[in-house]
């Protein structure tokens, strides 16, 4: 494993001001490192090798782990996805939108 210093993101990951589209949220920062280690940690992978842009295919996930990752980031982020909900899901950063979007939808409801 590390220590955590060796996958700080560059400073480029901070945001600021989370751009808004209609129902697109982009997730903060603290979503996406949460998301990362979820998925580094059900792929039993290196957290350094999980970054934003990452396809769940580049990481050796076939549709069972995706489906376990998905799983896993309900059970962390106390939601429910769906069963639509992730058909969509291609990326890491992908991942982290849709858990922001379901927990905008929640806490609207």
């Amino acid at each position: 494993m590390h220590d955590g210093a060796l996958c700080n993101p560059p400073d480029f990951y901070e945001f600021n001001n989370v751009p808004q589209l209609g129902d697109y949220r982009q997730a903060p920062p603290e979503t996406l490192q949460a998301v990362q280690s979820t998925i580094a940690k059900q792929l039993s992978i290196d957290e350094c090798t999980v970054t934003p842009q990452t396809k769940f295919a580049d990481l050796g996930a076939d549709s069972l782990d995706t489906v376990e990752i998905m799983m896993a980031l309900e059970e962390k982020f106390g939601v429910s996805i769906g069963d639509g909900g992730a058909e969509n899901v291609a990326t890491v950063q992908d991942a982290a939108d849709l858990i922001e979007k379901v927990k905008s939808q929640s806490a609207a409801s």
